[in-house]
């Protein structure tokens, strides 16, 4: 699932000469997605496999697509899904993960690195592209502070401008939490307020740039 055509159709063709491997639908976005499977489930025609982008133009992101696709919403059992991406921030994984996708490339590996995750993740395993790997095992074995992924999800809407009072609401939360929150943030970053935050996390690849 991804909005730009000819990265479908690039996608598609790649795919194609996967042996075992057949393309049954695309979708431009993630409710074009969840229509597409609804209307296979119909009739019948099992999906091993969703390949899904992050970021898809002005309709359902991603990782809102993988959670509806995860929690049965069309179709169940519901098939496995692996991100197919060009952002390896610590909020896109991390979104990701716990939305349910069961792996994680990057658009620029290699075919056969490819070829393998689609496989794996077809399979019911984990497919993780040694990227995404790699800063995953960082955050389990770096002794310095790691921000926790509520801290992580603060820091996306501290990059848009948000206020205190809105990122409460927008996470149903109280500002006092807000601001315990940042205080945790500002700590493990070595900053002392919400723009040397921002661009700390950015260049960390924490979160993405705006």
């Amino acid at each position: 699932m991804d909005d730009h055509p000819v990265v479908r159709a690039g996608l598609r063709a790649m795919l194609a000469d996967f042996p075992g491997v057949t393309v049954v639908a695309e979708a431009s976005d993630g409710d074009a997605a969840l229509a597409e499977l609804g209307k296979l489930h119909a009739l019948g025609e099992p999906v091993d496999l969703v390949l899904m982008d992050l970021q898809m133009g002005g309709g359902m992101d991603g990782v809102t697509a993988t959670g509806k696709i995860k929690a049965g919403e069309a179709g169940t059992p519901p098939p496995p899904v692996l991100i197919l991406t060009t952002y390896d921030t610590d909020a896109d994984i991390l979104a990701a993960v716990e939305a349910g996708a069961s792996g994680y490339m990057l658009k620029d590996a290699p075919p056969e690195q490819i070829r393998q995750a689609v496989l794996s993740a077809a399979a019911g395993q984990t497919a993780l592209a040694p990227e995404v790997a790699a800063r995953l095992m960082g955050r389990i074995r770096n002794p310095a502070p790691v921000l926790s992924a509520r801290e992580v999800q603060l820091l996306e809407l501290l990059a848009t401008g948000m206020s205190n009072r809105a990122m409460a609401r927008q996470l149903f939360i109280s500002e006092a939490t807000v601001k315990t929150h940042l205080l945790h943030i500002y700590s493990k970053l070595g900053v002392d307020n919400r723009t040397a935050a921002i661009a700390v996390a950015t260049q960390r690849r924490i979160i993405r740039g705006h």
